[in-house]
């Protein structure tokens, strides 16, 4: 049969069920449930981190009569949170899941005994003051969970279909809106074997991620906005060009704990057993969070909050302090066996990377200095322009930056694209682990 003529249409839609009206409208139900129930988990894991944060640092050392953020207390807390995790990870059934540093926001489903062991290494991090967020491993539960509970329920849901809706739904309980779960699908729905238009694609995830942010903001959370500043107002042409400095110093920046990353994370497994070389890495934290103070601890949302508090409060020299200490953190929480994201320590890096370059820089307004340091580190972590802009904006609370911030994030993604991901890889496994691998090395999938 001869081939198709090169006039003919390309099909409009891959193979696949057609996303019908119909079809859309019931799977909504398990989009709703599944985004309700990602909030509420995530709702849990942080009222249960906030309360033994609270015993930590403000219960336990005031009845010792120490200061919660002395040197000696933050270097105790950490390395004891370190030996925490590590007898998790080497004790617990699972394992505590897989290495955060191996794994992406997309998550696929783990053994349902894993979980127990993952949300309580992640708690303990929460509370402990380690530089890590909870996005990964609160996206692996929800996953996991959405997958177990809708099975149970209905066969007619593709498992994929599930552990989407449920990264979406976690995604908008994590940022307070559906739209950073849209923008991060955009890119994602592509591989759906469904038919219809690209919004039918993203219908049932914004159902999920609206679900879960409307939980969210009304259990009282939010990832809001931080920052007081004035607005931005109209375009200015010189604005481009020191706000495109900003951005693309802040992504170097940023690449440089990426290509540290590696290393030292190869370092730290060299040691191959958990509980010393999570042990250790809690002593380096500890370590650094005596040189950089409470500030440099914990995911960093709430430390952002109150660097933008009073910028003026925070010279070029400690910025820069606050900024080396934090990325080193960073890459030492992410390769020491901790279990966490790497996006909200970005986020309070940016932070940090704008006003430093808004005070070098003192001729651009800070409220755009602020968004093209977001913008630049996240960017160069997260390597995804649509959540870095969306951050960026979210965090300053200035829609009018917009207009700039889509032209600068263009150099700057210049700088990043063909850069390694703070990942680490197979490859890199390989070249760490040429022998035989010890039970928390294995996959989730075989735990």
């Amino acid at each position: 049969m001869p081939g198709p003529s090169a006039a003919s249409p390309a099909p409009a839609t891959p193979p696949g069920p057609q996303l019908t009206v119909r079809r859309l409208i019931l799977l909504s139900i398990p989009a709703i449930i599944i985004g309700v129930v990602s909030a509420l988990s995530l709702w849990l894991l942080n009222q249960i981190a906030a309360r033994l944060d609270g015993v930590l640092w403000t219960d336990l050392p005031k009845s010792l009569g120490i200061a919660p953020d002395s040197p000696w207390w933050i270097f105790a807390v950490l390395t004891f949170t370190g030996i925490a995790v590590g007898l998790v990870v080497w004790l617990v059934p699972g394992h505590a899941g897989p290495d955060s540093a191996t794994t992406e926001l997309a998550a696929t489903p783990l053994k349902m005994s894993v979980l127990p062991g993952l949300a309580v290494v992640v708690i303990l991090s929460l509370a402990g003051g380690v530089s890590l967020g909870p996005e990964n491993p609160i996206i692996a539960i929800n996953v996991t969970l959405a997958v177990a509970i809708v099975a149970r329920i209905s066969k007619a849901v593709p498992p994929a279909l599930i552990g989407a809706l449920a990264i979406s739904a976690t995604i908008g309980a994590l940022f307070g809106t559906p739209v950073a779960a849209a923008l991060v699908f955009t890119g994602m729905v592509g591989e759906f074997k469904m038919g219809g238009s690209l919004w039918d694609k993203l219908f049932l995830p914004l159902v999920a991620a609206g679900a879960g942010s409307v939980t969210t903001y009304l259990l009282g959370d939010s990832f809001g906005a931080q920052a007081p500043f004035d607005p931005y107002g109209g375009p200015q042409p010189f604005d481009l060009l020191l706000g495109a400095v900003i951005a693309c110093g802040a992504a170097a920046f940023g690449l440089v704990g990426i290509y540290l990353f590696p290393l030292v994370h190869r370092a730290f497994h060299a040691l191959r057993h958990p509980l010393i070389f999570t042990t250790l890495g809690g002593m380096v934290l500890g370590v650094l969070g005596a040189i950089g103070g409470p500030i440099t601890l914990f995911k960093g949302l709430d430390q952002s909050a109150q660097l933008l508090a009073d910028p003026s409060d925070y010279p070029p020299a400690q910025l820069t302090v606050i900024l080396l200490v934090k990325m080193a953190a960073l890459v030492v929480a992410a390769s020491a066996g901790f279990r966490g994201g790497r996006i909200f320590p970005a986020v309070f890096l940016g932070v940090a990377a704008g006003l430093l370059g808004g005070a070098l820089l003192p001729a651009l307004p800070l409220s755009l200095a602020v968004a093209c340091g977001i913008l630049g580190v996240v960017l160069a972590i997260a390597r995804d322009g649509w959540v870095a802009l969306f951050v960026a904006v979210a965090l300053v609370d200035d829609i009018t930056v917009l207009p700039m911030l889509c032209i600068i994030v263009l150099p700057a993604w210049l700088i990043v694209t063909r850069a390694r991901e703070m990942l680490i890889t197979p490859d890199d496994l390989a070249r760490e682990r040429p022998g035989a691998r010890l039970p928390w090395d294995q996959p989730a999938s075989v735990r």
